[in-house]
């Protein structure tokens, strides 16, 4: 059995989880060491009781190791452990870091370091979704990282704005990537697995739950050097991320938003509470080159518009007429397919060729 098995077994027990998995890892040395340790030398380690005790003695009743390794193969997917160099060596240092990560696509040594998490509520305004695009794009295109969690809101609009700007995005699920949610982000979810990353720690199988979601939410800002949030209520889940973030000693950004919106009143908190105030994607790139010498800045001046279009992006921008234009005009007009045009059209946004409207209709700005 390899390591990798062995963890993949040991990540699958109930009642484990990653804090007793590191404290059994620094007593027996590796995770096919625990698999063969004795009930009396487990019971011996901070938190190991007779239930977990007799979870690992027992695991083979629990775990069906054959038909999740299958499941894994199935997918196009690996795992990493703690040991790999593609692991995060951020998220290595939290104090939960996953036992195992499931992944699809890569996680590139630039990941490691110049990555960001942008989280936020799912039920976001035009506002903060515009918010979430210009900085998401600006981000990307200066060569950051953007981590969120794929969720409806800000992290559809984040990972959709990397995308656009040919940047990296590594989308980090509350499911097990064959029960990937929310089903409308699957082609989304494709896109990043192709040019970035999709991971999750939880077994392919698993569906989310309102427990798996935050607890997600420590990987995110664990494997970045900062956290942005672009609007959140009091109850938003993006708080509990900010808290994991400030737990992980990562530097915290916020978005302001209007004094007299609800949705907004925590990340408004934030900025009271010392969270960085975010206007422009400058404000982020100026912390990372002081913390990291990151030298790439981005040239702000890309999102002026730029007369010269073709190809797909000049169809889409032919098709949308002198009034407001509904998405299904322009998708009628152009001949493309909606996935395209909906890409392209967030492009042609981010680069002030177009603007969107309420109700998903566009009119060009030049």
């Amino acid at each position: 059995m390899t390591e990798t098995e062995a963890s993949i077994i040991l990540n699958m027990l109930p009642h484990l989880g990653p804090v007793r998995f590191v404290r059994l890892k620094e007593r027996f040395g590796s995770a096919g060491a625990i698999l063969s340790a004795k009930g009396n030398d487990l019971r011996q380690v901070e938190g190991i009781g007779s239930e977990v005790s007799e979870s690992i003695l027992r695991w083979q009743q629990q775990v069906d190791l054959s038909k999740e390794i299958a499941s894994v193969t199935a997918l196009g997917a690996r795992v990493l452990i703690a040991g790999d160099a593609e692991y995060p060596p951020l998220l290595r240092e939290i104090y939960d870091p996953p036992i195992v990560l499931y992944i699809l696509g890569k996680i590139e040594e630039r990941d490691h370091q110049n990555g960001i998490g942008i989280v936020g509520t799912r039920l976001a305004s035009h506002y903060a979704l515009e918010s979430a695009k210009r900085l998401g794009y600006q981000l990307a295109y200066a060569g950051i990282t953007i981590y969120s969690g794929l969720a409806r809101g800000i992290d559809t609009v984040a990972h959709q704005a990397a995308l656009a700007a040919n940047g990296r995005t590594v989308a980090v699920l509350g499911s097990g990537l064959a029960q990937l949610y929310p089903k409308e982000n699957n082609l989304l979810a494709e896109k990043i697995a192709a040019s970035g990353a999709v991971v999750s720690e939880y077994p392919m199988g698993t569906t989310p739950t309102k427990q798996t979601f935050p607890k997600r939410n420590r990987i995110i800002s664990g494997c970045s050097f900062g956290l942005l949030v672009v609007e959140a209520g009091v109850r938003s889940g993006a708080l509990i991320s900010a808290h994991q973030a400030i737990e992980q000693g990562r530097s915290l950004y916020a978005v302001p938003g209007r004094i007299d919106q609800t949705g907004a009143l925590g990340s408004n908190r934030l900025i009271q509470q010392g969270a960085k105030l975010i206007i422009d994607a400058s404000d982020i790139l100026n912390d990372l080159s002081m913390s990291f010498n990151f030298s790439k800045q981005p040239e702000l001046q890309q999102s002026q518009p730029r007369i010269t279009l073709q190809g797909d992006d000049l169809a889409i921008y032919e098709a949308i007429e002198d009034d407001p234009t509904p998405i299904d005009t322009i998708i009628s007009m152009s001949g493309l397919s909606p996935a395209t045009v909906s890409s392209r059209l967030l492009a042609l946004e981010l680069t002030n060729h177009v603007r969107a409207l309420p109700g998903g209709r566009f009119v060009k700005l030049i």
